[in-house]
């Protein structure tokens, strides 16, 4: 009596197994680089409203526009500080050439927005020089409020 030959598994491909980790791998990174735009589109919705405010704060103190800078600062310190004194103090200054904005940080706090900014003002003579500014949402922008 012949007995049939013994039933041998299929070797399984490691071709499929590469194609199932590659397919895997495929979905996580495209998760993950969808994550981080989000977060990064989140990041620039709340910080992006503030760096406009800081940036044309600062780029009119450099062109020596001090009415537009004015217009910038919150209502307390507009109350406690006319716009000719702010002219005479910004005039009193050294000539500026440039900004930048080198911080940013913007924060809800039990729903009170502040925020903080530090720029970098590169002056006509001398070393660069570095301010830190303090930020409030008032009537729903942004404003200067040393």
């Amino acid at each position: 009596m012949t007995y049939p030959p013994a039933a041998v598994p299929p070797k399984k491909s490691k071709r499929t197994l590469f194609i199932v980790l590659g397919v895997v791998l495929a979905v996580c990174c495209s998760g993950a680089a969808l994550g981080g735009f989000l977060l990064f589109r989140t990041v620039q919705e709340a910080t992006g409203p503030a760096r406009t405010t800081v940036d044309a704060f600062a780029g009119a103190l450099v062109e020596r526009d001090y009415p537009a800078a004015y217009r910038h600062l919150c209502s307390p310190l507009r109350d406690r500080v006319s716009e000719a004194d702010f002219a005479a103090q910004g005039s009193a200054r050294p000539d500026l050439t440039d900004h930048e904005i080198v911080g940013l940080n913007v924060s809800n706090n039990n729903g009170r927005v502040s925020g903080s900014a530090t720029v970098r003002y590169t002056p006509d003579v001398g070393a660069a020089t570095t301010e830190e500014y303090p930020l409030v949402k008032e009537d729903g922008e942004w404003r200067i409020c040393q």
